[in-house]
Order: structure tokens, then sequence, then C-alpha cells
């Protein structure tokens, strides 16, 4: 077959399938253009909560390396005085991480009402 007669046939079988895609999606923009949109809202915040738990995680974790690292200069200066070190870096590191944790419960709970949110919306139970 020749170069051009193969191209001819590829952008045929395109040109062909293409109302079949169309018409799915019609028939799915006919439905319920309300659901579409509420589905579409909760997607923008979905992906908000996803991006917020990210920072705080990353903000966590720059608390954390820096509390560490403030601990361990102070250790290596006065290596007598690691003992008066221990207990407060233990402590503030697990406040640091509690923060995250509750963030991550947060994003948890959205989810959940988020999710609820949609199949509300499309008619899903």
């Amino acid at each position: 077959m020749k170069m051009h007669t193969k191209m001819l046939l590829a952008a045929g079988t395109v040109f062909a399938a293409m109302p079949a895609f169309a018409q799915e999606a019609a028939v799915a923009a006919a439905t319920d253009t309300t659901a579409a949109a509420v589905g579409s809202a909760l997607g923008w915040i979905g992906l908000a909560v996803g991006i917020l738990l990210g920072l705080a995680v990353l903000g966590g974790t720059m608390g954390q390396g820096r509390a560490a690292a403030a601990a361990l200069d102070g250790i290596a200066r006065n290596p007598g005085a690691s003992g008066k070190f221990t207990v407060p870096l233990i402590l503030s590191l697990a406040l640091m991480e509690s923060l995250v944790l509750f963030a991550f419960l947060i994003s948890l709970f959205l989810q959940g009402s988020i999710s609820a949110a949609i199949n509300k919306a499309l008619g899903i139970q």
C-alpha cells in the first residue's frame, strides 16, 4: 500500500469513530447538567483539600527538621546538656506531628463529605 492510502485509511477510521464518542458525551451532558456542575465544583474542592494537606505536611516536616537541627546543634556544642534537650525536643516534635495528623483527619472527613455530596447530586445511593 502506498503511504497516502494508509494515511487516508487512518484518517477515515478516526473520523468515523468520532460521532460515536460525541453521541455518548451528548447523552451524558443532556441527562443532568446540575449534577455535573455540582460534581465539578466538589472536584475542585477536593483538589484544594489535597493541595492544602500537602502544604500542611510540608510545613510540619520543615518545622520538625529545623527543630531537630537546632537541638542537635545545641547538643554538639554542649554534650553535657543533652538530657535537657531530649524531653523538650520530643515534646515539640510530637506537637508538630499532631498538627499534621489533624490536617490528615480533616482531609479524610472532607473527602467523605465530598463523596457523599457527589453521590447525592448524581442520585447514587
